[in-house]
């Protein structure tokens, strides 16, 4: 048998737990992997399970563009991959407005001050590509 709710969330702030941007940093150039949001998580909460991550980006492929692959990354375009969407061809085209989303759980973030990252890479892109929006949040569980 489940062991029973004896409290509900009402009146508890979560606000420490939850990080967002809506900050465009970049877009893609030729086929680079680029970063093109940025969230860092300040927060002296406990970790108990990790981190739960979504990244969000609508952007416009650039020349020759065959494939994106999104990837949230600890730290930097070369930090530790926590998800990473594979190489998506579904809709892909130059000149197309493309929306796409991932999902993502790091089970060992850094206490306090965890950076993240939202990459895009454009397969064989020879022109730069443009990010119109992008979203990262991040949810310390």
């Amino acid at each position: 048998m489940p062991v029973p709710l004896t409290e509900t969330s009402a009146g508890i702030d979560l606000t420490q737990r939850i990080a967002s941007t809506k900050t465009v940093v970049a877009s893609p150039a030729l086929a680079a992997e680029t970063i093109i949001a940025s969230l860092t998580v300040n927060t002296d909460e406990a970790i108990l399970s990790g981190v739960l991550l979504r990244g969000f980006a609508a952007f416009t492929v650039g020349t020759s563009g065959t494939a994106v692959t999104l990837r949230i990354r600890q730290t930097n375009v070369s930090g530790t991959v926590v998800a990473t969407t594979g190489a998506l061809t579904g809709g892909i085209t130059a000149g197309g407005l493309v929306a796409e989303t991932i999902l993502g759980v790091d089970a060992s973030p850094a206490a306090t001050g965890q950076v993240y990252v939202l990459t895009l890479q454009v397969t064989a892109g020879s022109a730069a590509s443009t990010v119109s929006a992008v979203e990262l949040d991040a949810t310390v569980v």
